[in-house]
Parts: structure tokens; C-alpha cells; sequence
């Protein structure tokens, strides 16, 4: 099944944001400046915590990471591929996103390895 054009992802919850700004603004005529902007950085967090989750889950050093053989840092033996984990983080906004990696475990050893948010 093929992934959901992150592009029109992106423009839906950007009209949804600027309408939803819209809707509040007319809610708060007498916000002040520092409110509004508040409410606008707190609905574009939002929007710019998506980019950045499709921007990383879609980016070349992710696809390269998945595809190296990395080694084990404590013994050297090469990792073996262990599943997928998601890993929550949060953006500088304070909205959360989930980017799932590859983890892999040494046959050896047993430590277990997990990319880099």
C-alpha cells in the first residue's frame, strides 16, 4: 500500500491551522499581541511537528542507516536486525512525534542498538 503524499498532508493541516487562527481570532477580538501570537505558534507547532516527522522518516540518512550493517559498539560482531521501534519525541514546540527505526541486536553480545532520533 503506498504512503500518503506527504504534500497534501501538509496543505490540509496548514488550511486547518490558518482556519482554525481564523476561527479563534474571531473568538478573541480583544487578544493582545503576544496572545496571538502564542495561539499562532502553538497551532503552527502542530503542523511543523508533522513536516518534520515525514521529512526524518523519508530522509536519506534514515534509509542509509537502515541499510548499513552497523557493528556492535561493545564487541565488534555485525548486528543482526531485531524489528521496528518507534521512538516519541518532542519538537521544539512542545508537540510530539513518533519516528520508527530498525533496532538491531548483536548475536553475540546481545546489545541491542537503536538509531539516533
Amino acid at each position: 500500500m503506498p504512503e500518503p503524499d506527504p504534500d497534501a498532508r501538509w496543505h490540509d493541516l496548514a488550511a486547518e491551522v490558518l482556519t482554525g487562527f481564523r476561527a479563534w481570532r474571531e473568538q478573541h477580538p480583544t487578544a493582545s499581541l503576544t496572545e496571538i501570537e502564542d495561539e499562532l505558534d502553538r497551532r503552527w507547532y502542530r503542523l511543523r511537528a508533522r513536516v518534520v516527522e515525514d521529512a526524518a522518516v523519508r530522509s536519506a540518512a534514515a534509509e542509509a542507516a537502515a541499510a548499513a550493517r552497523p557493528v556492535c559498539p561493545a564487541c565488534g560482531t555485525p548486528l543482526h536486525a531485531d524489528g521496528r521501534e518507534a521512538r516519541r519525541l518532542t519538537t521544539t514546540g512542545g508537540e510530539t512525534l513518533t519516528l520508527t527505526r530498525s533496532h538491531a541486536r548483536c548475536p553475540a553480545c546481545g546489545t541491542g542498538l537503536f538509531p539516533p532520533g
